[in-house]
C-alpha cells in the first residue's frame, strides 16, 4: 500500500489512544473477514450477534462514563473506532451512528434515570441505537416533520412514518423526532425514545435497496398509535427537541467529513498502487505525466482537507465547534471526496468499474455523503446565513 503522508493531529498523539487503536484493529481483523462482510451485503444488514461481540470487545459506548456502564473515554476514542471501521471497510457496521450520533443524545440530554436505564445496554450491544428524523415528505427540513407524539394519559401516543433510517432493521432503541405540539412549529418538537420490544404498533418497513452501502440496513419505520410512557421523553421537557437536534448535528456533520477524508486517503492509496503496477504502451500508467499531475492535485486537496478537518475535530474536542464551521467541513470534505474518488476510478480505466476492485465500491458508497446529515445544498444555506 502506498505510504503517502497525511498530517496526524496532536490530540491523537497519546500512548493510550494508540494502544486502543491497535486493540480495535486486532478485534476487527480477527472477527471480520471478507466472507462475513459478503454475508452482510447479501442480507442487507449486520447480524445482531456481531453487535454483542463488538460490545464485549469494548467498541461500543467508549465515551460513555463508567458510572453508566461505559468505558470512560472521550471523543478521541470514538474517532478511533470510526477510523478503524471505515479504513478496514467493515461495511454495514453502524458503530459511528450508535456511538457518535445517537448515544450522545442520551448521555448529554437525558435525565439521570434515563442515562442509567438506557446507556449500559448500548455499551454492551444488547441494544442497538438509531435516530428517526427523516420522513417521506421531510428530509433536511426538520421543521416540516408530520410525526406527532400527543399526550395520552401518563404518556404519549406516537403516529407517523420515518424513512432512510440507518440501523433501522436491527435497532431496538430509537430516538424519534416528533411534534408534541404541532401548533408551535420548531418549538413544538420533542425527542422520544422508543424501545421497540416494549411497544405495540411499531412496524419496520422494507430494507431499502440502495445504490451502495449494501450491508448497511436503511429502513422505513411506522408508528401506529405507539404509546410510550412520559419518562421516555428525552430530558422530560416538551419542546426541547429542535434545540437538542441543533446542538448535536455539528458533531454528526463533522463525522461525515471525517469519514470523507478517510475515503480520500484510501482511494488515493489503492490508486497509486494500481497505476504503478498497470502497464500501457510499454510503461506503467504512473509514468504518464497526466497521471502524475492528477495524483498530485488530488493528494494536495486531500492533504488540505485532512488539515482542515483535524482543526475542526480539535474544536469539537474543546467544545468550540460551531454550526457554520461544521457545515463548511461537511460541504468541503464530501464534495472533495466525490471528486477524488471519481478521478481515482478514472485512473483505473475499465477495471475501476468492476466491483472486485475497492475503488468501485468506494465510488458507489461515497455518493450518499453529499446528501445525508443535511444535503450539501442545505450546508450552503447555513453558511450563507452566517455571512
Amino acid at each position: 500500500m502506498s505510504s503517502m503522508s497525511f498530517p496526524e493531529p496532536d490530540y491523537m498523539a497519546d500512548e493510550e489512544i494508540r494502544m486502543f487503536h491497535d486493540s480495535v484493529g486486532r478485534f476487527l481483523d480477527q472477527s471480520v473477514d471478507q466472507k462475513r462482510i459478503a454475508k452482510w451485503r447479501e442480507d442487507g444488514q449486520v447480524e445482531r450477534g456481531f453487535w454483542r461481540e463488538a460490545g464485549a470487545a469494548g467498541l461500543l459506548g467508549v465515551s460513555v462514563p463508567e458510572e453508566y456502564g461505559g468505558h470512560g473515554g472521550d471523543f478521541r476514542h470514538d474517532l478511533v473506532v470510526v477510523d478503524q471501521v471505515h479504513r478496514k471497510e467493515i461495511e454495514g457496521f453502524g458503530a459511528s451512528l450508535h456511538n457518535v450520533i445517537v448515544t450522545p443524545y442520551i448521555r448529554l440530554h437525558g435525565t439521570e434515570e434515563q442515562k442509567k436505564r438506557w446507556l449500559p445496554n448500548l455499551v454492551t450491544g444488547e441494544r442497538v441505537a438509531a435516530i428517526a428524523m427523516s420522513e417521506p415528505g421531510a428530509g433536511s427540513d426538520l421543521q416540516a416533520i408530520r410525526t406527532t407524539a400527543l399526550k395520552d394519559g401518563n404518556g404519549y401516543r406516537i403516529n407517523g412514518s420515518k424513512t432512510f433510517i440507518s440501523n433501522g432493521q436491527v435497532a431496538d432503541l430509537i430516538v424519534v423526532v416528533a411534534k408534541t405540539d404541532p401548533s408551535l412549529g420548531a418549538r413544538g418538537i420533542s425527542l422520544l425514545v422508543v424501545e421497540t420490544s416494549e411497544v405495540e404498533g411499531f412496524r419496520r418497513g422494507q430494507n431499502l435497496d440502495k445504490i451502495g452501502n449494501e450491508a448497511q440496513d436503511t429502513s422505513e419505520l411506522f408508528f401506529d398509535d405507539v404509546w410510550v410512557p412520559s419518562e421516555n421523553l428525552l430530558g422530560l421537557e416538551e419542546g426541547n427537541g429542535f434545540l437538542q437536534l441543533m446542538s448535536e448535528l455539528p458533531r454528526e456533520r463533522l463525522l461525515i467529513a471525517i469519514n470523507a477524508v478517510t475515503t480520500m486517503e484510501h482511494a488515493l492509496a489503492v490508486t497509486v498502487d494500481y497505476v504503478k503496477e498497470r502497464k500501457a504502451f510499454g510503461q506503467t500508467v504512473f509514468d504518464f505525466q497526466n497521471t502524475q499531475f492528477k495524483l498530485a492535485e488530488m493528494y494536495a486537496k486531500a492533504r488540505i482537507a485532512k488539515t482542515f478537518i483535524n482543526d475542526c475535530t480539535a474544536k469539537a474536542i474543546a467544545g468550540t465547534l460551531d454550526n457554520t464551521t461544521s457545515a463548511i467541513a461537511k460541504l468541503w470534505a464530501t464534495d472533495t471526496e466525490w471528486e477524488i474518488v471519481d478521478q481515482c476510478l478514472q485512473l483505473h480505466g475499465g477495471y475501476g468499474y468492476i466491483n472486485d476492485y475497492p475503488i468501485a465500491r468506494m465510488f458507489r458508497n461515497s455518493r450518499i455523503s453529499r446528501i445525508y446529515g443535511g444535503s450539501n445544498e442545505i450546508m450552503k444555506v447555513l453558511i450563507a446565513r452566517s455571512l
